[in-house]
């Protein structure tokens, strides 16, 4: 790849890191919603800025509070409630 056309990314920075946060609370629906899609999948690191630690501690609460029926397994666009305006 050329230097000239190469694109300078900004490294994101692990929101939990910033945080300082020791544990990720399964009970904490609100946190846990901003990472998962509309597909109700778990969102990539890649994509979120999440280190490898807490990108895994992350799947790990969304696992359990899955499990307990905080959040869905299917997300909202499969069950048919998704707002076709947001695109």
């Amino acid at each position: 790849m050329n230097k000239k056309f190469a694109k300078k990314f900004k490294k994101k920075v692990c929101q939990f890191c910033d945080a300082k946060l020791f544990y990720i609370d399964y009970k904490q629906t609100e946190i846990l919603q901003r990472f998962i899609n509309a597909f109700g999948k778990i969102q990539p690191s890649r994509i979120t800025g999440n280190c490898a630690k807490h990108q895994r501690k992350l799947a790990l609460a969304i696992k359990r509070a899955r499990y307990l029926a905080l959040l869905p397994f299917i997300g909202d666009r499969i069950r048919g409630n998704y707002d076709k305006t947001r695109a």
